[in-house]
């Protein structure tokens, strides 16, 4: 199937006549007589008047964004916004020493932070080990080190205010 070049004319069924004036994936803009700009499938059903053959990037900006988005998420360490569970906003940690020395609180939503970082740093490092030249038995021992680390971090998890956000160890045992 060729895709139409900007400025092609067509001939929709139900639209009437049209110039194709954008070209994304998976949708033809066309400025109708009648009804406008209107956005519609490639694989949509109209007839060919004039068929402008020209170099149409068929990768919209969304689509760019979104991709890179995706790969950004997936190699950096650059974290998302994760939410903290409701009850724990503006709470504090205190740590009480066995001694007769001062007590240090710390705000709960730096210390959630420093804890999500934490994970966002593991999870880029697992990525890492997955997609070096390691042997396969090498990635599979530093996977279960990994694995160890998200098991002893399992405590954090009542911090977290969705479940799809929490530390996941070893299911079998």
């Amino acid at each position: 199937m060729n895709i139409l070049g900007i400025g092609s004319r067509i001939k929709h069924p139900e639209l009437g006549l049209g110039v194709v004036t954008n070209v994304t994936s998976k949708q033809y803009w066309v400025t109708f007589i009648e009804d406008g700009l209107e956005t519609i499938a490639i694989d949509s059903e109209f007839e060919i008047i004039e068929a402008v053959e020209d170099e149409v990037d068929s990768v919209s900006f969304r689509d760019v964004e979104k991709s890179l988005k995706n790969l950004l998420q997936k190699w950096s360490d650059v974290s998302q916004i994760v939410p903290i569970a409701d009850k724990w906003k503006g709470g504090k940690i205190i740590l009480e020493p066995g001694t007769a020395t001062a007590n240090k609180e710390v705000p709960i939503d730096t210390f959630f932070h420093k804890i999500t970082m934490v994970r966002d740093r593991v999870r880029v490092m697992e990525q890492k080990i997955n997609a070096s030249n390691l042997e396969e038995s090498e990635k599979i021992d530093m996977q279960q080190y990994i694995t160890r680390i998200y098991g002893s971090l399992t405590t954090f998890n009542v911090l977290f205010k969705n479940s799809n956000d929490y530390f996941v160890g070893d299911k079998s045992k």
